[in-house]
């Protein structure tokens, strides 16, 4: 008989009607309301099965358009961002999953969350102080992620002043705030190529003296966060790469300096003396996985055809300390491309020849008998 009176379940707009009336109710904020809180966990997880389906049905194509347009329409992200810390960690998972799901979803071809980051991306200075609070500092990157996916929202924070706090989350103590900063520092230096490279363009001075920053930092989780360049998957940041996504680790800056639209920032960096020293300075690292990545670096300012003449000096002048470095450089996994790669670089030290700065030709002389 108590089937016959269950409650008829919420349609999508009226989900969302809930959502926004009990957030905008102040007792939500209230320890001793938690009864409040208990029915945005549940209404939450309404949505949920909407977006995801579950055991008994799939999500339906047009409940789940009907309930994007209605929750962007309504701002309920902000609401919901705004409420987050007070929520307990189930919770603000089940949010970061919702959120992630309406993000991705396109009505009558548009993506219904580009549009409104059109007119809303005060929403992304609300996200990004997220990481103040190592508490919240996960669930707001996740976020803030997914949102870096709309090349709006990506331009309006590599344009902003965000940015430079960026670089500081990532030198934080706290392992969850530097690691997840990092890893949303990364997505937003990769996702959208030609927004990225205008970027770096337009702020190369002041980006990279941070960047270089990061490189000698001694912080060896930051470090490696910077400069890793290979596939795989880093071990001491599983954990939080599990949480993430177990997205593809690839050195940051090599993912940068190698990409086809960053050439002009690429030929700049490698033309830096000061560059370099970093790199050669990381390849006597006693750890062999920072020597291994520095290297991936590293082999870009030998192998650059129009070295400035200081480069050339001292690589010539660590010509043999580097040589003897790189022979006997390897790792337990070492693969063809590697060994090529070593062998080119060995080849480009062994000749080079200094410019007699008297004559001003690159040839082996004295200074006096030129």
């Amino acid at each position: 008989m108590k089937a016959l009176f269950k409650p008829k379940p919420l349609t999508p707009v009226e989900l969302v009607h809930h959502i926004r009336d009990l957030l905008k109710n102040p007792d939500v904020l209230e320890a001793k309301r938690q009864d409040k809180v208990h029915e945005l966990t549940k209404l939450i997880h309404e949505v949920k099965i909407v977006l995801y389906g579950d055991d008994m049905s799939e999500p339906h194509e047009d409940a789940c358009a009907k309930l994007t347009q209605e929750f962007f329409k309504e701002d309920i992200l902000r609401l919901l961002i705004a409420h987050l810390p007070n929520l307990d960690p189930g919770s603000r998972q089940d949010i970061t999953h919702v959120l992630a799901n309406l993000q991705r979803q396109r009505v009558h071809g548009h993506y219904v969350a580009s549009e409104y980051f059109e007119q809303h991306t005060d929403i992304l200075d609300l996200l990004i102080p997220g990481y103040d609070d190592p508490e919240t500092a996960i669930s707001f990157g996740a976020i803030l992620r997914d949102c870096i996916h709309h090349q709006v929202a990506a331009k309006y924070i590599l344009e902003s002043d965000h940015m430079k706090t960026f670089f500081s989350y990532q030198h934080d103590t706290n392992f969850d705030v530097a690691s997840d900063a990092a890893a949303t520092f990364k997505e937003l230096l990769t996702r959208h190529k030609s927004t990225v490279a205008e970027y770096l363009d337009n702020n190369y001075d002041w980006f990279f003296t941070e960047y270089n920053k990061l490189m000698e930092s001694s912080n060896y989780i930051t470090r490696r966060n910077a400069v890793k360049k290979k596939k795989g998957k880093i071990v001491i940041l599983e954990i939080v790469f599990d949480e993430i996504g177990k997205f593809d680790v690839k050195k940051l800056l090599g993912a940068m300096l190698l990409d086809r639209s960053n050439t002009a920032v690429m030929v700049r960096y490698v033309s830096s003396l000061e560059n370099m020293r970093i790199l050669m300075n990381l390849l006597r690292d006693s750890n062999k996985t920072i020597q291994l990545e520095a290297f991936h670096v590293f082999k870009l300012f030998p192998a650059n055809q129009n070295k400035p003449q200081d480069i050339v000096n001292v690589l010539v002048a660590n010509r043999s300390k580097l040589l003897r470095f790189l022979s006997e450089f390897t790792f337990e996994k070492a693969d063809e491309e590697f060994e090529a790669d070593k062998a080119q670089v060995i080849n480009e030290i062994e000749n080079l020849v200094p410019k007699c700065e008297k004559c001003e030709s690159h040839v082996e002389c004295d200074g006096l008998n030129c």
